[in-house]
């Protein structure tokens, strides 16, 4: 067992403060491989110079930051783009969200995004075949991290708001 010493575990041979050190294996022990190679995926982590729609939003839990950048003509998402200090299920979600809506129309999109927090509530597929990929991350599993998974979502809602 650890001994304590000013918030640092004594004989752990990192110098993660006692808080950290029990939310950081905690996590870990639950985190899917799956959540690290989509997040690893980061074709479209970038600034979109040509954007018609952004918004920017922070997650009051954790602290993440997401800023999207939409290209949207003649209803539809021609290019999507994020960047944004966040963690790797936020980025994980966005890289996802960023691939599924190219070239969906707005109304789509919009019934995805509204029906994605219904995922962690039921077993039932909510969303239909052609979100199937976004059911992979938005489950019961990951429902620990559902702001963080929902935060890239809310996000784009906002900017095709705007």
């Amino acid at each position: 067992m650890a001994t304590w010493r000013n918030g640092y575990a004594e004989d752990c041979k990192s110098f993660y403060p006692s808080s950290i050190l029990g939310v950081a294996s905690k996590i870990w022990m639950f985190m899917d491989k799956r959540i690290l190679k989509i997040a690893s995926d980061t074709n479209n982590v970038s600034f979109l110079k040509n954007h018609t729609h952004k918004s920017k939003l922070k997650n009051s839990m954790c602290g993440d930051v997401i800023n999207i950048y939409l290209v949207i003509k003649k209803n539809k998402i021609i290019k999507f783009k994020f960047n944004g200090d966040n963690c790797v299920y936020c980025q994980a979600s966005a890289s996802l969200l960023s691939k599924i809506v190219i070239k969906k129309n707005i109304s789509k999109v919009n019934k995805l995004l509204k029906e994605a927090n219904n995922c962690f509530k039921t077993k039932k597929k909510i969303i239909d075949g052609e979100w199937k990929d976004y059911l992979k991350i938005m489950n019961k599993d990951n429902a620990f991290k559902r702001e963080c998974l929902l935060l890239p979502l809310k996000a784009t809602l906002k900017a095709i708001k705007n």
